[in-house]
């Protein structure tokens, strides 16, 4: 489980297919507190550590998890939002997030509102990918706050740090981004749907 605060970003520095599965090697300032076989988020894709050598580690990303998230674009130097596991016992500051994206969405427009900036973002239609004004997203592993929810998109408004210490400091329009949806709102989607 996560929380969707980034903790740092990791750089990419090699990338490696092997069959259907692609081997993703980066450079972070956390590498030497990682350890074999830890779950580390990327861009909220939960990966495994599986192995590390000095200041770099590797993790592997299967087709399942290529076909239904962007982490099959990354290139060599890309910018990646990491975030180590959430310990029990912690302040929750963003909210639950799982790090299995359910799908993934495109960012149609960015306006700067001196102070804050606010991005929109569309996805295809699917009844469990459900939005609710004020309510809980996750964008490339980021908890965010909704707003100007509707049934295809949403928007959010990302304050000076944030957008300085995430991936969304090279973010355009027209870039694919992983989404998750909040976990309660999925359960209630389902639960509705019965």
């Amino acid at each position: 489980m996560f929380t969707g605060i980034i903790e740092t970003l990791g750089e990419v520095t090699r990338l490696e297919k092997e069959d259907t599965n692609l081997h993703i090697t980066l450079k972070s300032d956390i590498t030497y507190e990682l350890k074999i076989d830890q779950s580390l988020a990327h861009n909220g894709v939960c990966l495994t550590v599986v192995a590390i050598d000095g200041d770099e580690y590797t993790v592997t990303a299967i087709k399942e998890t290529i076909d239904k998230s962007n982490i099959g674009d990354l290139t060599v130097n890309d910018l990646v939002n990491l975030e180590r596991a959430m310990k029990l016992g912690a302040r929750l500051d963003g909210h639950i997030v799982q790090g299995h994206v359910d799908t993934t969405g495109v960012c149609t427009n960015i306006v700067d509102e001196n102070g804050s900036t606010v991005y929109t973002f569309n996805y295809s239609d699917n009844p469990e990918h459900i939005t609710i004004e004020k309510g809980s997203i996750t964008v490339n592993g980021v908890s965010l706050t909704v707003v100007n929810s509707q049934k295809t998109g949403f928007s959010v408004a990302i304050i000076p740090y944030t957008k300085t210490h995430t991936t969304f400091q090279s973010l355009k329009v027209g870039d694919r981004i992983n989404l998750e949806f909040d976990v309660i709102g999925k359960y209630v989607a389902r639960l509705t749907q019965l």
